[in-house]
């Protein structure tokens, strides 16, 4: 085959299909000769180039004559990808992922609602799969609560949030009194009008006695967000003060009836509360990428904990509560829950009848009021008193307090929707 006979072929294809062809470069022998599809068709939109191969044209396959390339001088897509854009793409595309996953841990926080719920029914349906969280996992378990806390707050936080002292001592002061008040009512009641046991009014004192829960910081946050540095302040004070004013309380209101170990409670709730606290704070001020690593894992593992934490008491007191004395103080503890969330309502609405985010201010104090670290109280009823019963309304507690908490969220959340929409 010689020059000529390539000149004819090439010269038939372009009468056959009435387009021209672009010469482009001279590459190694044997290749193929590359045909843009414009070079074939009379509709030049077409860009895909085609392969046509003229050794299945021609019988002189073994000759060593270079191949002819062609291609479409106007198109794009005959030129390769770059390597660089390639790479970059798929390492953005691993960044986006890695983001993503990070945004999912984070958010595992907005599932405790259901998976709260899920942990109860396990527990009063199947027991045995939740026995195994016995007593003795509930101070481990509640101190990792305590350092995911302190490991996402510093010292900002506290600095803005004590821009307002008087929001801060109306939620305390309705968190250590009348909150107790209530509880040594709700004692007297269930030791004088119904007759039960001393050591079921010791347990509700004890559970009105207690430090503010975390999980109302929680429920803040998913009702009114604005809110929720300033119910973590109010939360931390509760919590730290604890040490010293619930011992004291339980000492005035119940220490004449059972004897109770101030300065080892006071040790236990420095051991459970303060040291975790203490340890996320000064991880997160010192070690800041330290904890960045571990922050986007703490929300799912304190989900699962609080889950956990809510069933377990259940699952442990599950015939206790089907007999005449869990129907009893079932009845009490949901009695004093709903009635604290009541008493924080209107005290806040009262003292704050005049301030802009009045509606906000009472939601929010409402939360600290009626919800309290019953784990703790479980753990110190559980180290501190012999007689078993006392565990009862805190283990109940545990339960309650977070239904009923986290159903006043979805009330609530949705009436300020509503109020927003119409006011809109």
């Amino acid at each position: 085959m010689n020059t000529a006979m390539i000149s004819g072929a090439v010269k038939q294809f372009h009468n056959i299909h009435s387009t021209r062809l672009s010469l482009l470069c001279l590459s190694k022998p044997k290749s193929p000769i590359m045909l843009s599809s414009s070079c074939f068709s009379t509709n030049n939109n077409i860009s895909s180039p085609i392969s046509i191969r003229f050794n299945s044209l021609f019988p002189y396959r073994n000759s060593n004559i270079p191949s002819l390339h062609f291609a479409s001088l106007d198109s794009s897509d005959s030129l390769p990808p770059d390597p660089s854009q390639i790479q970059t793409s798929a390492s953005t595309q691993v960044e986006q992922n890695s983001i993503s996953i990070l945004e999912i841990l984070k958010q595992s926080n907005s599932y405790l609602p259901h998976v709260l719920i899920a942990s109860i029914l396990l527990a009063l349906i199947y027991p045995r799969s939740l026995t195994w969280f016995t007593s003795r996992y509930y101070a481990p378990a509640l101190g990792f609560l305590m350092f995911a806390v302190g490991v996402n707050s510093n010292e900002n936080d506290f600095i803005e949030a004590f821009k307002r002292p008087a929001e801060i001592a109306t939620g305390y002061f309705g968190q250590f009194v009348v909150k107790p008040l209530l509880g040594y009512l709700f004692c007297l009641i269930a030791v004088t009008a119904l007759g039960l046991p001393t050591t079921v009014g010791a347990g509700i004192v004890l559970v009105a006695c207690v430090s503010g829960a975390q999980l109302s910081s929680y429920a803040t946050f998913l009702t009114d967000p604005q809110m929720a540095p300033l119910s973590i302040v109010m939360t931390s004070l509760s919590t730290a003060s604890a040490v010293f004013v619930t011992p004291l309380l339980l000492l005035l209101l119940i220490g004449k009836k059972l004897p109770i170990d101030v300065k080892g409670m006071v040790y236990s709730i420095t051991q459970i509360v303060v040291v975790p606290i203490a340890v996320g704070l000064l991880l997160n001020r010192f070690f800041p990428r330290i904890c960045n690593v571990i922050r986007p894992f703490l929300p799912p593992l304190s989900v699962l904990v609080a889950a956990i934490c809510a069933g377990a008491p259940l699952a442990l007191n599950v015939e206790t509560m089907k007999s005449s004395l869990g129907v009893a103080i079932l009845f009490l503890v949901v009695a004093f829950h709903l009635s604290s969330f009541i008493a924080g309502y209107f005290l806040s609405g009262f003292v704050f009848r005049d301030s802009l985010d009045a509606k906000a201010l009472q939601r929010t104090i409402s939360y600290e009021t009626g919800m309290q670290s019953s784990l703790l109280a479980l753990a110190l009823a559980n180290k501190f008193f012999e007689d078993p019963v006392v565990a009862i309304p805190p283990a109940i507690s545990t339960s309650i307090m977070s239904l009923m908490g986290f159903g006043l969220v979805l009330i609530w959340t949705r009436r300020r929707k509503s109020e927003t929409k119409y006011s809109s």
